[in-house]
Parts: C-alpha cells; sequence; structure tokens
C-alpha cells in the first residue's frame, strides 16, 4: 500500500478530485458560472439598455456598436440576452428547486411508510407523468393566467413525479439497511430515520437530476414564452425574443440566432454538468 493510497480522502475532497478530472464537466461549470456572472452584473455590463429602441438601427446587423445586431425595435440584442439570462436562470432554478422540494418529501413519505400513504402518491404521480409535461405546464397556466411567475409554478408541477419516485426508490432500498434498523431498535422516531438517516443517502440522485432538469425547464420555460403563455412583451426573455424575431428571420436571422445559441449552450452545459456530477458522485465509475 502507497503512502497515498493509506491517506483517506474527506468525502468533499474525493468528490472534487473525481470532478476536477473530468474536463467537460468543468467546462461545463465554469461557463454556467460565467453566464450566473454575466447576469448578476447585466446592469453594468450590458452595452445598452435592453428596453431603450432606436428606430435609426431597426434590425441592424452585427457590428462594433451592437455586437449581436439590434432587433425589430431597434434594440441591442446583446443587452437583452444578459439580462434576459436573469429570467430564464431564475425560472430554470427556483422551478426545480420547488419541484424537488415537493418531491423529496412526497417521495420519502411514500418509500418509508409504504401501504396507502404509498398508493395514494404513486398514484397521483402516475397520473401527472401521463400527461407530457408541457401540456401539462400548459394546463396550469390556463388555470392560473400567462406570466413568468406561473411558468415557475407550472415548470415545477411536472417537475415534482419525477423527484417522488427517485426518492421513493432509494428510500426503499435504505430503510431496510442495518443502520436504519438498528437505530429503529433503540427507540429513533420515525421523522428522525427518515430526516437523518434515509434522507443524505437519497441527495446524490437528486442532485445529479436536479442538475440535468435546469437545462430541461429553461428549454420548457422558452417553449411556452414562445407561443406567449409565459414571459410577456417587452421582456427580455430569451423563448419571448425568438417569438418576436420569427417574422424577420428570412431577412435578419441573427435576431433568432444569438437568443436561440442562448437557450442552446447554456442546456447543454447544464447536461454536461449533470454528466459530470453523476460520474463524480458514483464511486463505481471512478476509472482510478
Amino acid at each position: 500500500m502507497t503512502a497515498e493510497s493509506a491517506v483517506v480522502r474527506s468525502p468533499l475532497r474525493e468528490f472534487s478530485r473525481r470532478f476536477l478530472r473530468r474536463r467537460v464537466a468543468v467546462g461545463a461549470a465554469a461557463l454556467l458560472l460565467t453566464l450566473i456572472l454575466a447576469a448578476v452584473l447585466a446592469p453594468w455590463i450590458a452595452p445598452c439598455d435592453p428596453a431603450a429602441a432606436d428606430y435609426a438601427e431597426v434590425l441592424a446587423p452585427p457590428s462594433a456598436a451592437h455586437w449581436a445586431g439590434t432587433d425589430a425595435f431597434g434594440r441591442d440584442i446583446l443587452s437583452r440576452i444578459l439580462f434576459g439570462a436573469r429570467i430564464s436562470l431564475a425560472v430554470g432554478v427556483l422551478s426545480v428547486g420547488l419541484g424537488s422540494v415537493a418531491g423529496v418529501l412526497l417521495g420519502l413519505a411514500a418509500g418509508y411508510h409504504g401501504g396507502l400513504v404509498d398508493s395514494l402518491i404513486m398514484r397521483c404521480c402516475d397520473v401527472l407523468l401521463a400527461f407530457p409535461g408541457i401540456l401539462l405546464a400548459i394546463a396550469v397556466i390556463a388555470i392560473l393566467g400567462p406570466g413568468i411567475d406561473t411558468v415557475v409554478y407550472a415548470v415545477a408541477v411536472f417537475s415534482i413525479p419525477v423527484f417522488a419516485r427517485l426518492v421513493r426508490g432509494q428510500a426503499l432500498a435504505l430503510k431496510t439497511a442495518l443502520y436504519v434498523e438498528a437505530s429503529r431498535a433503540i427507540g429513533v422516531s420515525d421523522l428522525v430515520l427518515m430526516v437523518r438517516h434515509i434522507l443524505p443517502g437519497t441527495l446524490q440522485g437528486v442532485v445529479v437530476y436536479a442538475s440535468l432538469r435546469v437545462g430541461t425547464s429553461i428549454l420548457t420555460a422558452a417553449s411556452l414564452s414562445f407561443i406567449g403563455l409565459g414571459a410577456q412583451p417587452p421582456s427580455p426573455e430569451w423563448g419571448a425574443m425568438l417569438a418576436d424575431g420569427r417574422s424577420y428571420i428570412g431577412v435578419a436571422s441573427h435576431v433568432t440566432l444569438f437568443p436561440g445559441l442562448a437557450i442552446f449552450v447554456t442546456v447543454l452545459a447544464f447536461n454536461l454538468l449533470g454528466d459530470g456530477l453523476r460520474d463524480a458522485l458514483d464511486p463505481k465509475l471512478d476509472r482510478r
């Protein structure tokens, strides 16, 4: 046994070692961090006011003055993309956050208690999963009305059953583990067993799936805005920008090109990050 192998690494250090060896995932994380910083600093780094119209520069192509060109109202597209990153990232993170919290609680209760509780929760999840995600989101928006706040709730709703099923499966396996049985034998309450002994064992899968789900949520939110059910004009949300520019795609393709690239790159980065987190968190996938 070498001295290096004899050193006991902490879980965080071991995760960092595995994650940093995956260069694609590290690059995706760096790209997302840059995007988040750009969104936070948008009021200071954006070259123009995203709502300021300049009718002398309508549909102007990319140039030194406007790096991504202008739209049909002469608004700077780069500035709108930077401010739109705030909306798209917030929608993706908030919707997944709400969906994951609700799904984890439901899945934990279903997996631990079983019986009638499990049947009721899982049948409700089956009903939600029977609908395509975008149609379920449209149904929620039809009830609550269009708007970016409603999109967050709508996207969160169709995320709940997937998280619930994921956590339920892991809870079913963990509740029969020896350390859980020993804790139960000495009188530990059900709530403490679920929160302190079972929940931590389910978080690995939740973190990985949540990172993948953020990209899907951003794409879904953009789709809803594209058909007029999400962010409303003049909001610089990326899907709404695509909707505004589709009429000019034949004469000024840059109006839709750059918002589309922003969506593509962001969703791809979240997917690559999710793959890297999965590999780093699962010791069986460690190649060294």
